[in-house]
C-alpha cells in the first residue's frame, strides 16, 4: 500500500516542479518580450528621421543571460530581425500557424530540441510595440539588412502583424530540475522507508505488547501456581541464593518469605534440606526420599523431599529445585491404619477366646454355687464360694465387653435432640456425683437442631466419660458438660470437662487402645468402645489434658449424614 502511494506522490511532485518551471520560463519569456516591445516603442518615439533600427536593439537584448536567440518574423514566416544576422531573410515557423498567432496577444510556448542535444524553451506571440495593430504609429521601424528590408517591402501594408520569438536556454533549468527530481525521489524513498519502518515498528510494538501480555499472563499463572501449589517449593539459583519461596514452604519451615528471598540457602534452610542439595550435586540427577527435618523452632517434621537440577534448553545449569510435603498427617493416618489393623486382629482373636472362655466360666459358676449350698454351715467355705462367684461374674463382664468390642458396632439412628440425651444421661450419675460432692454444670450456648444419632449408644458414650471423670476427681470436684454448634463445618460439639487428676502427655495417644488403663480395676476397653461408637456415627474425638489440673474430651457429631450431603 505504501509503495504506490509514495510513488504517486513522488510523480506528482516531479510533475508539479515541471509545471512550475514551465510557468517560470513562460513568465520570463513574456517579460523579455514586453521589455523588448517597450524598448522598441521608446526607440520609435525618440528615433531619428530615418527611423528606429530594430536589429541593433534585438542584438543587444539577445546578449542577456539565458537568451539563446531573439527574432521577429512577419506573417509569412520571413525573418525580419534575428540575433544571428545570418538568419535574416530566411523562413521560420513553418510548423506554426503564424497568422493565428499574430492575431492574439497571449504568449504561447513550446520545447525545441536540437541535434546537439540542446533543449530550448521558446516563447512567442504577436509583436506589437505600438500597443496593437490599430495603435497609433509614433515612428518608423528600419531594418538593417537588405534581406529584411526586401521582406518588409513585400508586405501589403507596414502595419501587418509580426510575431516575436524568444529562445531561452534550459541548461541551468534542467540541471536544477534534475537536482529537484533527484531530491524528490530521494525524499520519496526516505519517506517510503520511514513508512516501512513505521509499519514494522507498529507490528513490532504490537508483537511486543502481545508478547508482554502473554508473558505477564504466564508469569501471573506461574506465580499463582507456585504460591498455591499444595506442597513446599524452593528454587535456588546457580549462586546458591534463594530465588523462589512459596507460602507452603513458609508455613512448614517457619521461615518468612521476606527473610528468605535473595539470601544464601545455607544460611536460611535447615541442614537436612541442604544435605539433599549437596547429594544432588554429587549424583547429578534427581533425589526423592523421606527425611525428618529439624526446623528452627526445634520441631522435627517428617518430609517427603524431591530435589532436582534445573537446566535451560542449552543444558546450562540454572540452579536447584526443592519440592517437599509435610508427612505429619500421612504418618498419623499410617499409625491409625496400623492401629485399626491391629485392633481388627485383636478383635477376631478376642471373639474366639471369649467364646471358649464363657463355657468354662458357666461350669465354674455352677460348681461354686453348688459348694455354697452344700457347705452352708461352714462360713469359710461360704466366703470362698462367694468370692468365686463374684470373680466369675466379673470375668464374664470382661468377656462381654471383649465381645462387644470385637463385634462391629451396629447403630440405629433417628432424629434426636442432643441436649435431651445429655440431660437424661446426667440424671443417671447424680447419685455417684452426690456421694463425692461433685458439682455438675451444663452450658448449652447455642441451640442444636435434631440430628441423626443412636440415642442408646451416645448415652453409653456419655456415661463412660462421666464415670471416668468422677473416678478421677476428689471430693467437691466440678463436672462441666457444654453443647455448641459449628455452623460453618456443620458439627454438633459436646465437651465434657473435669478438674480431676488429668492424663499424662505420653498416655494420651494410647487411651483408645484396648486394655490400656491407669485404673487398678479397669479393663481398658471402655474408651476403645467409645471411640468405635463415635466412628460409627462418622464423628471425631479429641482429648486435651493438663496433668493435675483438668481434662476435656470433645465429641464432634455431624449434623448431616453423609447421604444427606
Amino acid at each position: 500500500m505504501l509503495l504506490p502511494i509514495f510513488a504517486f506522490m513522488t510523480v506528482e511532485n516531479i510533475n508539479r516542479q515541471r509545471e512550475n518551471t514551465t510557468r517560470l520560463l513562460l513568465e520570463k519569456g513574456a517579460a523579455l518580450i514586453r521589455s523588448f516591445e517597450a524598448g522598441t516603442r521608446s526607440g520609435m518615439m525618440g528615433g531619428s528621421r530615418r527611423g528606429f533600427k530594430l536589429q541593433r536593439l534585438l542584438t543587444e537584448t539577445a546578449q542577456l543571460p539565458d537568451i539563446v536567440y531573439l527574432l521577429v518574423v512577419n506573417a509569412n514566416g520571413a525573418i525580419l530581425a534575428h540575433s544571428n544576422l545570418s538568419q535574416i531573410g530566411k523562413k521560420y515557423g513553418k510548423d506554426l500557424d503564424l497568422e493565428k498567432i499574430s492575431g492574439t496577444s497571449s504568449e504561447q510556448w513550446r520545447f525545441k530540441s536540437y541535434p546537439d542535444g540542446k533543449n530550448i524553451f521558446e516563447v512567442f506571440r504577436r509583436f506589437s510595440p505600438t500597443g496593437g495593430p490599430m495603435g497609433k504609429q509614433h515612428g518608423r521601424i528600419m531594418f538593417d539588412c537588405e534581406e529584411a528590408q526586401q521582406a518588409n517591402r513585400q508586405q501589403s501594408s507596414p502595419l501587418l502583424p509580426k510575431v516575436i520569438f524568444v529562445g531561452l536556454d534550459m541548461e541551468s533549468i534542467e540541471a536544477a530540475q534534475k537536482v529537484d527530481t533527484r531530491h524528490t525521489v530521494v525524499m520519496g524513498i526516505i519517506l517510503l522507508l520511514i513508512g516501512f519502518a513505521g509499519i514494522i515498528l507498529l507490528f513490532v510494538s504490537q508483537s511486543y505488547r502481545t508478547t508482554k501480555a502473554s508473558l505477564s499472563r504466564v508469569k501471573a499463572f506461574s506465580d499463582n501456581l507456585v504460591e498455591n501449589v499444595p506442597i513446599g517449593l524452593i528454587a535456588i539459583d546457580d549462586n546458591r541464593k534463594i530465588a523462589s519461596f512459596n507460602n507452603v514452604a513458609e508455613a512448614v519451615l517457619g521461615i518468612s518469605i521476606k527473610n528468605a528471598m535473595g539470601k544464601e540457602a545455607k544460611e536460611i534452610l535447615p541442614k537436612d534440606l541442604m544435605e539433599n542439595i549437596d547429594n544432588l550435586n554429587t549424583k547429578n540427577g534427581a533425589i526423592e526420599e523421606e527425611i525428618d527435618c529439624l526446623v528452627q523452632d526445634g520441631r522435627s517434621i517428617p518430609l517427603q523431599v524431591s530435589a532436582t537440577l534445573l537446566h535451560d534448553e542449552n543444558l546450562t545449569f540454572l540452579g536447584h529445585v526443592l519440592l517437599f510435603k509435610d508427612l505429619s498427617e500421612v504418618q498419623a493416618l499410617r499409625r491409625e491404619i496400623a492401629r485399626n489393623q491391629r485392633l481388627a486382629s485383636i478383635g477376631r482373636l478376642a471373639a474366639g477366646v471369649a467364646h471358649e472362655i464363657r463355657n468354662p466360666l458357666s461350669s465354674i459358676k455352677g460348681f461354686a454355687t453348688y459348694f455354697k449350698e452344700r457347705y452352708r454351715d461352714n462360713k469359710d467355705d461360704q466366703q470362698t464360694a462367694d468370692i468365686m462367684i463374684q470373680e466369675v461374674e466379673r470375668l464374664n463382664r470382661v468377656v462381654g465387653q471383649l465381645l462387644e468390642f470385637a463385634r462391629p458396632i451396629t447403630i440405629s439412628k433417628k432424629a434426636t435432640s442432643v441436649d435431651t440425651v445429655i440431660k437424661e444421661s446426667l440424671r443417671l450419675i447424680e447419685r455417684q456425683a452426690a456421694e463425692k460432692n461433685i458439682k455438675i454444670e451444663t452450658d448449652f450456648s447455642s441451640i442444636v437442631t435434631k440430628i441423626q444419632i443412636d440415642t442408646d449408644r451416645i448415652s453409653q458414650v456419655l456415661l463412660n466419660l462421666y464415670l471416668n471423670a468422677i473416678e478421677s476427681m476428689q471430693d467437691e470436684g466440678h463436672l462441666n458438660v457444654a453443647l455448641s454448634m459449628d455452623e460453618e463445618k456443620k458439627w454438633a460439639i459436646i465437651k465434657v470437662t473435669d478438674n480431676g487428676a488429668g492424663i499424662r502427655k505420653e498416655d494420651i495417644t494410647h487411651i483408645f487402645d484396648p486394655y490400656f488403663t491407669t485404673k487398678p480395676s479397669g479393663t481398658g476397653l471402655g474408651l476403645a468402645i467409645v471411640h468405635n461408637i463415635i466412628d460409627a456415627h462418622d464423628g471425631k474425638m479429641k482429648v486435651e489434658s493438663s496433668p493435675g489440673k483438668d481434662t476435656t474430651v470433645t465429641l464432634f457429631l455431624p449434623i448431616f449424614n453423609r447421604d444427606e450431603n
